[in-house]
């Protein structure tokens, strides 16, 4: 292209920049929309729907390690977390590795869980709507304190 040359835009390309233009702000209102609705309340927690999720990373300055041994809903202590019952997310630590967390008022049946980083981890549900998280790093046995996603359904 040469200095100096004027660009022409043909109505094809016209048409084309304002679609782009109300797809890109249509998804950003959607995703919007998601994020908002997700703070707020269900009407209710329906069967086959997620029902909670936490990632659990323990405070930035003090280490997932410091979890205290009776449940708390400190918010620093969670990275994401969702409870279709607008209710608390509390957890507390049981010992190395092991953590019991609870979505309050939510009656989910089945978690799936997941280890942060790298590790895997196990979840087994207790008693009171309580899954008790046991979390390992990869190749050892042991649990280990690290971060983990759970998910309820």
């Amino acid at each position: 292209m040469k200095i100096g040359t004027r660009i022409t835009v043909t109505p094809g390309t016209a048409l084309a920049l304002v679609a782009l233009f109300f797809a890109l702000g249509g998804s950003a209102f959607a995703v919007g929309e998601r994020v908002q609705s997700a703070s707020v309340a269900q009407q209710r927690c329906t069967n086959g729907s997620v029902r909670g999720v936490a990632v659990v990373t323990g405070d930035p300055s003090k280490g997932i390690a410091n979890i205290p041994d009776q449940f708390t809903g400190t918010p620093v202590l969670f990275s994401r977390r969702f409870n279709c019952t607008g209710r608390a997310i509390q957890i507390r630590r049981v010992a190395i590795g092991v953590y019991e967390i609870r979505f309050v008022g939510n009656a989910a049946p089945t978690a799936v869980v997941g280890g942060l980083g790298g590790g895997y981890a196990s979840a087994d549900p207790a008693r009171g709507g309580v899954f008790r998280v046991a979390v390992y790093p990869p190749g050892l046995s042991d649990p280990e304190d690290r971060g983990f996603i759970i998910v309820l359904f």
